[in-house]
């Protein structure tokens, strides 16, 4: 009797990316991209914020070619779910540059969704060398984060490696650290 042998499919590692198809403007191809770095709309109004930061490996370099996507409420806490709004609030940029390796989205500073929430912004990370995509959020460190129900599910001692630090006014710096000691917290969704 033959037996049927059944061999599992080998994984592909995440990336590397056409950055002229996802991240085009950051390369300077001259076409339109589905999204870029800039959330922000002249026909918008809200706190304009910048958030900068890098995506670091386990020995500690920076990523240059690294993805990160944000999907985060407008001021007023609304998501952006029938596409009708002025404020898409979804971005995308590489890490790569030619003057800073990492990522620095321009946007508004979100509102709270609801009553047990902080305002935050949704992060998806893609790598090379990734199995799968990685999902954290980002907390601002002028905001009461003490309410938000999902922040108080993560150990007090890791709480900090999900809060961007407030650096100039509109302006916050926040690491991906995607291993080591200091690894970010990720979430499964």
């Amino acid at each position: 009797m033959k037996k049927n042998i059944f061999l599992q499919t080998s994984s592909q590692t995440v990336g590397p990316f056409f950055a002229y198809g996802l991240t085009a403007q950051q390369y300077k191809y001259d076409f339109p991209s589905l999204a870029t770095g800039n959330l922000r709309n002249k026909n918008f109004e809200g706190q304009e914020i910048s958030i900068k930061g890098k995506v670091i490996d386990g020995k500690g370099d920076p990523l240059h070619d690294a993805m990160i996507e944000i999907w985060q409420a407008d001021p007023q806490g609304n998501y952006n779910t029938d596409q009708e709004s002025d404020f898409l609030g979804f971005g995308r940029m590489g890490t790569g540059g030619e003057d800073f390796i990492g990522f620095n989205f321009l946007t508004y500073k979100p509102g709270k969704i609801n009553e047990n929430s902080a305002p935050h912004i949704n992060l998806t990370v893609f790598a090379r060398g990734m199995l799968n995509h990685l999902f954290t959020r980002l907390y601002f460190s002028d905001e009461d984060n003490d309410i938000d129900e999902i922040l108080l599910q993560v150990e007090p001692k890791l709480r900090p490696r999900l809060i961007a630090e407030k650096t100039n006014e509109g302006e916050y710096y926040f690491d991906i650290i995607l291993q080591g000691e200091n690894e970010t917290v990720f979430f499964d969704i």
